[in-house]
């Protein structure tokens, strides 16, 4: 009878031994297949975006700091006219604006709904955070052509089509996701440093600048990278509202252009050979950037708490 029951117990265990292998190996194979997807679009999208420079003759460095985008044609050296900057600094004013202004906005409703109404934090804002992020691009992108552009019109005239409708369309775009990770940044703090700081006499408003802020900002600073890495990548809402037009921005109201706008707008009419090669190289340049970006949050992320 005792044989019989250790025998059960060796088989079950074994029985579990090769659930728990299958189940390993299958979770390696997942694993696996996402890292291949991943290295074979970064494989595929540097060759296609590398050939403009082997393949077409044009200098890496025309191509970053260059002014003139016009792939059919030729510059006066007679090199293919591809130069990105206009579109790379488009990109880069409205991430940083719509950033720094979804960034207190974002603060300001984390500590509210973490510190001082947390109830009703929960209750309102957290549906409408989450309904933000729910909202396809082109939706964005069409209230920003008929009520942004419109408005930036009747204030500053011009077409309102511009860099700064842009930002404001990024700001909402970036601002719940923003604000979500800022709640968890400031929910990750350990409970014990605000008991410290209030039983050392400090109020609720010192308490959060000097200690809860303090020890978020590394989450803080994650969110905010993310947001801008959104940002960055944006493609439809911000090609209906910046213009599309090829030139160094000049200021925040006039027709300007990103990299993704030129992207979705150029890609369908790109003929094969050094038009489309060029938006291959754009494509490159922006995950590049992406990259950058993830490195950047990583690399917060790791330093921990600011000391």
């Amino acid at each position: 009878m005792e044989n019989s029951k250790i025998k059960e117990k060796l088989l079950s265990s074994n029985k579990n031994s090769k659930l728990e292998k299958f189940g390993k190996s299958l979770t390696f194979l997942c694993i696996a297949l996402i890292v291949f997807v991943v290295g074979a679009i970064l494989v595929f999208v540097a060759q296609k975006g590398l050939s403009t420079f082997y393949s077409d003759g044009v200098n890496p460095l025309r191509f970053l700091f260059g002014t003139d985008w016009s792939p059919g044609n030729l510059g006066p050296d007679g090199k293919p006219a591809v130069g990105a900057l206009p579109m790379f600094t488009g990109s880069l004013i409205v991430t940083i604006l719509a950033a720094l202004v979804a960034t207190p906005f974002a603060i300001g409703a984390g500590i509210y709904m973490t510190e001082i109404s947390p109830k009703y934090g929960k209750k309102i804002l957290q549906p409408v955070i989450e309904l933000l992020v729910g909202i396809p691009s082109v939706v964005y992108g069409f209230i920003g052509l008929t009520v942004v552009v419109p408005f930036i019109r009747g204030i500053f005239g011009g077409t309102g089509l511009g860099l700064l409708s842009g930002v404001f369309v990024l700001f909402v775009m970036i601002l719940p996701t923003v604000t979500s990770m800022t709640v968890d940044a400031l929910k990750s703090v350990p409970g014990y440093y605000k008991e410290a700081s209030l039983g050392l006499g400090a109020t609720r408003w010192q308490t959060i600048w000097r200690v809860l802020l303090r020890a978020a900002a590394p989450g803080i600073l994650t969110a905010v990278i993310f947001g801008m890495a959104r940002a960055f990548g944006e493609a439809l809402a911000i090609q209906m509202v910046v213009g599309n037009a090829v030139t160094m921005p000049k200021d925040l109201i006039s027709p300007a252009s990103t990299l993704t706008s030129i992207l979705t707008s150029g890609i369908p009419n790109a003929t094969p050979g050094i038009q489309l090669n060029a938006l291959w190289s754009l494509a490159l340049l922006l995950l590049i950037m992406s990259l950058i970006f993830n490195l950047a949050m990583r690399a917060i992320a790791k330093k921990g708490s600011l000391k």
